[in-house]
């Protein structure tokens, strides 16, 4: 079990790790696996001003970015290094976790901040086209999911 419980640790913090290295890219990568944020940008046919616009808000935030994004790669070290030790250590592992939700929780927050700037910068019909693109790539990340959970 407690092996298990290491995986399932590790995957996860592989996963936002990959996810918060596309945040830090800039509007390149922002969102992450299936959700490329400039992808989804482009689709929205901005104003060479938007784009100047948009640009502007990343340039903004990489110094917060960049911190968060150095501390993601630091955990993974210390959690591949942590299982490679030799006997499970929950403690350290459970503090290596807590860090890293600590840190992923941040970028979270620096994601929200990003999108809400740009929302303001895009009109009625590119915000309602986002929302629409939103939608669509949940249902299509949806198809590859966990199964549902068994009914009772």
């Amino acid at each position: 079990m407690k092996a298990t419980r290491i995986r399932i640790l590790t995957i996860g913090a592989a996963v936002l790790l990959a996810v918060a290295a596309a945040i830090a890219q800039g509007p390149h990568g922002f969102g992450g696996p299936g959700g490329d944020f400039h992808h989804m940008l482009k689709q929205l046919d901005l104003t060479s001003d938007q784009h100047s616009q948009v640009k502007a808000i990343f340039e903004k935030e990489k110094p917060t970015l960049q911190p968060l994004m150095q501390q993601m790669r630091q955990n993974h070290t210390a959690m591949s290094a942590l299982e490679a030790s030799g006997p499970f250590d929950e403690a350290k592992t459970r503090a290596l976790a807590t860090q890293n939700s600590q840190t992923m929780i941040e970028l979270q927050v620096e994601h929200a901040r990003v999108k809400s700037e740009i929302m303001q910068i895009l009109t009625a019909d590119q915000k309602a086209k986002l929302t629409q693109i939103e939608a669509n790539r949940e249902a299509r990340m949806g198809k590859h999911g966990p199964p549902p959970p068994p009914e009772d």
